[in-house]
């Protein structure tokens, strides 16, 4: 399965509220924390959710800091 994977910086104790919000929304997208002392999370999403991911990151940067790193496909 082809997947977009978004690498994202956010404040360390704010990542499982991360993975909490998105695995609300099943199917979404894929949360793993790379780095959790530097507050490094991967989030690999299916295309077709891409623009949804985008505003679901938009709304959480009004509650805390997300700042992307990275965003490259996957297959």
């Amino acid at each position: 399965m082809d997947t977009i994977s978004i690498l994202i910086k956010i404040p360390r104790r704010e990542i499982a509220y991360l993975n909490f919000i998105l695995e609300s929304y099943e199917g979404v997208a894929v949360v793993r924390t790379v780095d959790p002392h530097e507050g490094i999370v991967e989030v690999m999403v299916p295309p077709s959710y891409q623009e949804e991911i985008k505003d679901i990151l938009k709304d959480l940067g009004t509650e805390f800091p997300i700042q992307e790193l990275t965003a490259a496909a996957k297959s």
